[in-house]
């Protein structure tokens, strides 16, 4: 029997979050400074969290590099197209298309699916879970949970026979640094649909009133509130389910630029409230 009594999962956004030899789930590597920022917060209490991370950002980092190196030398501001390509392609790629050619999209929901079997297999089938989604990491796993909940809905049947599997234990989401409403323009306004609470599987105690948390800092150009980009968001935010938060990210360098989108990882108006949130998961428990 699993010692751990919840699972905290951590994705992470656009860029290069993977070198070298691919880490197990469980190994802290690209959000190493909120888990020590947490586990400062929590103390003993982090023994109960098994906490695992979702890197796929190498489903796209070969062939991203391999194409610098192509035009290496026929281009210049090298440093920036790094910083596009490997961000901006990211976005790009990752998406559903007309023809059925969803090969990026589904390859990186393998990496979803491999990381929460880990999860499974640390938690058990109906442990509840923690997601802590940074930048486009927020909008793959609004997808990948609509995605189980759309099955859901048109069979009947779930796709694995385990709630968290399932997405169905999850108390809590906190994204920052989100960008879900700049892939919502290509669809009318009527036909956004957010996600349902995944949270059909855990116990009442644990059905906080507001179930989604967004943080993001006005000066990230990269981040968003989640309140005007469609109507069914907005019904979200004023029922409570999604709580905007408005934060001044990062330190005296990076706060007031678009640099403050990777500021979230260190800054206590983020990890105090993921602590407070884990402990409300643990005391519910």
């Amino acid at each position: 029997m699993s010692n751990y009594k919840m699972a905290v999962v951590v994705i992470h956004g656009m860029g290069s979050q993977f070198t070298g030899q691919k880490k197990p789930s469980s190994e802290v590597t690209f959000s190493r400074d909120l888990h020590r920022r947490v586990s400062r917060e929590l103390g003993a209490q982090m023994n109960d969290i098994a906490w695992r991370e979702i890197v796929w950002a190498h489903v796209l980092q070969d062939r991203q590099n391999e194409y610098l190196r192509k035009i290496k030398r026929r281009t210049g501001y090298d440093d920036v197209r790094n910083f596009v390509v490997h961000n901006l392609s990211d976005a790009a790629s990752y998406r559903k298309t007309a023809d059925g050619n969803d090969a990026i999209y589904e390859d990186i929901h393998a990496e979803v699916d491999r990381v929460m079997e880990d999860v499974r297999r640390d938690v058990g089938n109906s442990a509840p879970v923690l997601l802590l989604a940074h930048s486009l990491g927020g909008h793959i796993m609004s997808n990948y949970i609509y995605d189980h909940q759309s099955h859901l809905r048109k069979t009947g049947q779930t796709l694995f026979n385990s709630p968290v599997r399932n997405m169905q234990t999850v108390a809590g989401i906190m994204t920052f640094g989100c960008n879900i409403p700049i892939f919502l323009f290509a669809y009318p306004e009527d036909k956004i649909f957010p996600i349902e609470p995944p949270r059909s599987a855990v116990p009442p105690a644990m059905r906080f009133r507001t179930w989604w948390y967004n943080f993001y800092d006005k000066h990230d150009v990269l981040g968003y509130p989640l309140r005007d980009c469609a109507p069914r968001y907005d019904q979200l935010v004023a029922s409570q389910d999604i709580r905007d938060v408005s934060i001044n990210s990062g330190n005296i360098f990076t706060s007031w630029n678009p640099l403050s989108h990777n500021g979230y990882w260190k800054d206590p108006d983020f990890y105090e409230p993921v602590a407070r949130m884990t402990r409300n998961i643990l005391r519910a428990v």
